[in-house]
C-alpha cells in the first residue's frame, strides 16, 4: 500500500498501460487511466461526460481545464484514499501545473518516464495485430505471431492491423507525442520528481526498474 500519487509518463507503444495495471495491482491502488474515466464519464451520462462529449463529436480536443476537473472527480473517489497510479495525464504543461495545484497540499508524488527509441516504439506498434473476434487476443507479426498467418491462435478470428498502426502515422504520433510531453518531462525534472526508466527491455525487466523507480521514491513496500 502506499501514501501518494505515481505519475507514470510513456509514449504509445512504451507498455505504459499495462506496466500501470501491474503496479497498481501490486501496491493496492487503483489505475486511474484518462481514457477510461473519458467513457465512463460519457456512458453514465454525467454533466462532465456531457460536456466532453460536445467536444469530441465535433472533432476538438477537449479543453485542459475540462480534463482536469474530470481528473478530480475520478481521484476523490473512496478507492483512491491510499494514492493511485495516474496514466495518461499529463499531456501537456498546462495540465502538470493545474495537477501540482490539485496536489499541494494532499498528496505526495512521484513520476517515473518509461524512455524507449522512437524506432522500437515504431517496431513495436506497426507489428501489432488485432483479432476481429476479440480485441483481447493480441499479436505481434515479429516478438509473437500466431501459428497460422492471419488466424488468432485463441479463436480463430482473422488478424488484422489498424489503420493507424502503419509506420507513417505512428512516427506522427511519436512526433506530437514528443512535442507535447517535452515541457513535461522539463517540469518534473527540474523539480527533482523525475525517474526515467529504461522501457527497451523485457516486461518484467521493465517492472523491476520501474518498481525500482517508485521505491526509491519513497514509495513504501506492499502489494
Amino acid at each position: 500500500m502506499i501514501d501518494q500519487v505515481v505519475i507514470l509518463l510513456g509514449p504509445p507503444g512504451s507498455g505504459k498501460g499495462t506496466q500501470a495495471t501491474r503496479l497498481s495491482a501490486e501496491l493496492g491502488v487503483p489505475h486511474v487511466a484518462t481514457g477510461d474515466m473519458f467513457r465512463t464519464q460519457m456512458e453514465e451520462g454525467t454533466d462532465l461526460g456531457q460536456r466532453a462529449g460536445r467536444y469530441m463529436d465535433s472533432g476538438r480536443l477537449v479543453p485542459d481545464e475540462l480534463v482536469t476537473e474530470m481528473l478530480f472527480v475520478r481521484v476523490d473517489g473512496e478507492d483512491c484514499v491510499e494514492g493511485y497510479v495516474l496514466d495518461g495525464f499529463p499531456r501537456n504543461l498546462s495540465q502538470a501545473e493545474s495537477l501540482d495545484q490539485g496536489l499541494e497540499g494532499r498528496w505526495s508524488s512521484s513520476v517515473a518516464s518509461l524512455e524507449v527509441p522512437d524506432e522500437v516504439l515504431v517496431e513495436r506498434i506497426a507489428g501489432r495485430l488485432l483479432c476481429r473476434e476479440d480485441s483481447n487476443h493480441i499479436y505481434h507479426a515479429s516478438f509473437s505471431p500466431p501459428k497460422v498467418e492471419g488466424v488468432c491462435d485463441e479463436c480463430g478470428g482473422e488478424l488484422y492491423r489498424r489503420e493507424d498502426d502503419n509506420p507513417e502515422v505512428v512516427a506522427e504520433r511519436l512526433y506530437v507525442y514528443r512535442e507535447q510531453t517535452a515541457a513535461v518531462i522539463t517540469h518534473y525534472a527540474q523539480d527533482g520528481r523525475l525517474e526515467p526508466v529504461d522501457g527497451n527491455q523485457g516486461p518484467d525487466e521493465v517492472y523491476r526498474a520501474l518498481r525500482s523507480a517508485v521505491e526509491g521514491s519513497d514509495v513504501e513496500e506492499g502489494g
